[in-house]
């Protein structure tokens, strides 16, 4: 029976063994957690959500619906799990997230096929193996890699938002709504009038946050650091201009005041973290202020003056190699065959993107598979882990409707293109499966 070593415990590594021993292969599954923890995470649970509970949108007008749709053709497990352990989000996928993360926890477990490890791994194992670490990479790993690879490894920081108690919030102020009354009212919403908006704005400049520097350690010092534009912590958003905000997360356009059917001037969501909708995230407001401004800024929010925080917003660091200089066209590493990166580490962004880095990797190795049509998110997602990136360098990407190749005929209705797009990449993925079998 052939067997495989899959390094990492996330989404990623998760998929990962689960395809790999439906296929009849003996997966060591290793996760160093919680004999060491990260900054990060908060259990020792397999495939934890760190930064959101969401999934993104399931709207097929969107990369990130396309995707879902995608990997469902694909038959991806962990995207099977994530919508049995779906909360109510509007046209997006979010999940509680204590319940998914035990229940991929239990299907591991319960799996004959895979051996979980709980352990730390500082070098890796001789075989077959899938390096899944994330990005939260632990430092031993980090030198084996340099080692390896050599000092090609590239780094960002990444920030997480709030979560508030619900019996906090003040409902006589914030309303449920639904952008535009689409759907459900999901969604908690906040109004800022002009002068509360500003408030918070100029606060969040303000407010005292902690330096990047204090996250470094010995061994990453004297690297170049920078954040990852979907991850900006929404103080250095506030530096971009004092309306930055209400033009983009707080955008208020469907979001009118019940009351009197009046547009807020801003408005900031909230979204449930779990099915029981005890506590909500504050969405957008990923930050590296430091706990007790926190506090007092995010709780000029209106509706949220007596807010109690169940855990604090904060940023870490997330590491990435520069997966073209250092993997084939299988996305093998060069300087060790038969061993493959998935997942974030990988230079994948999002959590259905690492799943779907998981599942690829996966596919290669049980059915040699061949590189996905261009049409497909998906292949474009494995095109640009292969190709030499562009003057600017190789950045984390994520699903979106610009790496698709276009339509042979120009279309202008934005909404009608997107349509067409998706159709045209699941017919390419049905003919391409159909081929494969």
């Amino acid at each position: 029976m052939p067997e495989v070593s899959i390094i990492g415990g996330g989404l990623a590594g998760c998929e990962a063994a689960l395809q790999l021993s439906a296929a009849g292969y003996q997966v060591q599954l290793y996760e160093m957690r919680p004999q060491i923890q990260t900054p990060a995470h908060q259990s020792a649970c397999l495939a934890e959500l760190v930064c959101s509970n969401s999934f993104k949108s399931t709207r097929l007008d969107t990369g990130a619906g396309l995707l879902k749709a995608e990997l469902s053709m694909m038959g991806s497990r962990l995207l099977e799990i994530a919508l049995s352990c779906s909360v109510a989000a509007g046209h997006a996928l979010a999940v509680d997230r204590l319940l998914f993360a035990n229940t991929v926890t239990q299907a591991i477990a319960n799996n004959p096929k895979i051996t979980l490890h709980q352990e730390e791994l500082k070098e890796i194992p001789p075989g077959m193996a899938i390096i899944a670490t994330g990005p939260l990479t632990s430092d031993a790993m980090m030198l084996t890699l340099a080692d390896l690879l050599g000092e090609q490894q590239l780094f960002f920081f990444d920030a997480i938002a709030p979560i508030i108690d619900a019996d906090s919030i003040d409902y006589e102020v914030v309303y449920a709504k639904a952008r535009y009354d689409k759907g459900e009212p999901d969604y908690l919403n906040c109004a800022f009038n002009r002068e509360q908006y500003y408030e918070f704005v100029d606060a969040l400049v303000d407010g005292e946050k902690h330096s990047v520097h204090e996250f470094e350690n010995a061994f990453f010092n004297g690297q170049s650091f920078s954040f990852y534009e979907n991850c900006m912590p929404i103080e250095e958003l506030a530096r971009r201009g004092r309306d930055t905000l209400r033009h983009g997360v707080m955008r208020p356009m469907g979001l009118e005041l019940p009351a009197t059917g009046q547009k807020a001037f801003a408005v900031l969501q909230l979204r449930a973290e779990n099915s029981d909708r005890t506590a909500f995230n504050l969405v957008g407001c990923q930050t590296m202020l430091r706990y007790p401004e926190q506090k007092r800024i995010f709780r000029l929010i209106p509706g949220l003056g007596n807010a109690s925080f169940l855990r604090f917003g904060s940023i870490h660091r997330n590491a990435y190699l520069n997966t073209p200089h250092l993997v084939s066209d299988i996305l093998e590493l060069k300087a060790r065959p038969n061993t493959w990166v998935a997942g974030q580490l990988s230079g994948v962004e999002g959590y259905v993107e690492s799943i779907a880095s998981g599942l690829i990797t996966a596919r290669i190795i049980s059915q040699k598979m061949s590189i996905l049509p261009a049409e497909t998110i998906l292949g474009q997602l494995w095109r640009r882990l292969i190709t030499e990136p562009d003057k600017r360098g190789f950045q984390p990407v994520n699903a979106n409707f610009g790496l698709l190749p276009a339509l042979p005929d120009s279309v202008r209705d934005k909404k009608l293109k997107k349509e067409l797009l998706s159709q045209r990449s699941l017919d390419a993925l049905k003919t391409f499966l159909t081929f494969e079998h």
